[in-house]
């Protein structure tokens, strides 16, 4: 009995029940507190802005004209635009373009990228020279300068009050006005926003498609659609959620920028940007109208930094115990 202890003892390391990667990336990210702060900030904006209608104290269109550019007081804990409007209540609805923002480029880039990385990368040969030499084109071009030019052709061809509602071009109007201007903000982040993570798959995917286990499914004549979906997809799957996760702060600077620069959402709806554009003129005067908006798009910011950091180190496979 002595004897099968101390057996059991030495043996215990090897008997011990192996973890899956993301069990112990999960492990890891839960000790890390920076990117716990970070999701906790982000999940606590999430809520804020998809209950915005119950949070905020005032409507985001609603002002007073006896309270223009009125300083933080009890009734508006951080003043009043030149409008008026609660700035409390407009950050909080400005949250919902942001996230928007970047839930639906990261997805958009993710959902494209991977497919796109994928085909290149697993095919090869001509089909990979196609593909990467369109990549390569649109790289050519500043992605900033691309979204936009983007977002100016889209405001001036969809803009225009004589359209037929019952066209295309009527139709995606309609939808642009019903979201306030989001929807084009959508289609410019996403036309240019899978290009870099197109190219992380390709490359893995052409690392991947060489392993031992691959080549042993073709040696058994497993379907060349069986082997991507199978063994080569849930390989580059984890990197590629890693590299979007950082990307995310991009997408909201994107946003925040075109919003800024008059190219994004469509007053009233509320937007950091707009926010900052709105209150930079008087800011010498009243610089709590520039304040707020910087502070929650760098708070933000500084939350998905902490948090996709921390992804990055939780589940990148090179890390030790």
């Amino acid at each position: 009995m002595a004897l099968r202890r101390k057996n059991l003892h030495l043996g215990g390391e090897i008997e011990r029940k192996p973890r899956s990667l993301w069990r112990d990336g999960m492990r890891r990210l839960l000790k890390n507190r920076a990117a716990i702060g970070g999701g906790v900030i982000v999940l606590t904006i999430a809520l804020a802005a998809i209950f915005a209608n119950f949070v905020a104290p005032y409507s985001y269109v609603e002002g007073d004209i006896l309270n223009n550019y009125a300083g933080p007081s009890a009734a508006h804990p951080l003043g009043c635009d030149f409008m008026g409007r609660d700035l409390l209540s407009r950050l909080i609805y400005g949250a919902r373009v942001s996230l928007a923002a970047a839930i639906v480029g990261a997805v958009t880039a993710f959902t494209i990228g991977v497919t796109f990385g994928l085909i290149s990368g697993f095919f090869g040969g001509k089909t990979d020279n196609i593909m990467m030499r369109f990549v390569d084109i649109m790289y050519s071009f500043p992605t900033l300068l691309l979204i936009i030019l983007l977002m100016v052709y889209f405001k001036s061809s969809f803009s225009t009050v004589t359209m037929d509602p019952h066209s295309f071009r009527g139709i995606l109007s309609s939808i642009d006005r019903g979201m306030g201007g989001m929807f084009f903000i959508f289609v410019g982040i996403g036309l240019t926003s899978w290009l870099g993570m197109a190219r992380l798959v390709r490359a893995m995917t052409l690392s991947v498609r060489e392993k031992e286990y691959v080549e042993a499914a073709r040696a058994v004549g497993t379907p060349r659609f069986r082997i991507l979906f199978r063994h080569v997809f849930p390989n580059v799957l984890g990197p590629a959620i890693v590299a979007q996760a950082l990307q995310i702060p991009g997408f909201i600077l994107y946003e925040a920028f075109l919003s800024f620069i008059g190219l994004g959402v469509n007053p009233p709806t509320p937007s950091w940007g707009m926010m900052l554009s709105d209150g930079y003129q008087a800011m010498r005067s009243y610089f709590h109208l520039v304040l707020w908006p910087a502070l929650a798009i760098s708070i933000t910011l500084f939350a998905f930094n902490f948090l996709g950091d921390g992804v990055r180190d939780a589940f990148d496979p090179r890390q030790t115990r």
